[in-house]
């Protein structure tokens, strides 16, 4: 199983981006879906899952009302819109995948199967 995240970039603060995360080499409507950011200096923290079906989201505090996940499991592909971001939002996003016969949405890393590698989010003031 592959998963390639992209569509981070530099935007101002207040700004918008919409994230993807392609996936290949298995079907993607089979997994929970996570993504996950971890800034300089600082432990991977959770951001939002989605479930198999996409009926069942999850966020973090500190992005919920602003970021919302969400899945075409006909493009195998996962997205995260981000909006009214901070400078605190400023990481590594990596999205993940759960495969497992049985999984619910999850916000522990270690509920994850496999990884993507990760797209640079920047925020300036």
């Amino acid at each position: 199983v592959q998963l390639q995240a992209s569509g981070g970039g530099l935007v101002q603060a207040g700004g918008s981006l919409r994230l993807s995360c392609a996936v290949s080499g298995r079907t993607l409507s089979r997994a929970v879906m996570g993504w996950f950011r971890q800034a300089p200096g600082k432990e991977r923290e959770f951001v939002a899952a989605v479930s198999r079906s996409g009926i069942s989201t999850s966020y973090a505090d500190s992005v919920k009302g602003r970021f919302t996940i969400s899945r075409d499991n006909a493009k195998n592909t996962v997205y995260l819109q981000m909006s009214s971001l901070k400078r605190e939002d400023t990481a590594v996003y990596y999205c993940a995948a759960d495969y497992a016969i049985i999984s619910v949405v999850t916000s522990t890393p270690e509920g994850y199967d496999y990884w993507g590698q990760g797209t640079q989010v920047t925020v300036s003031s």
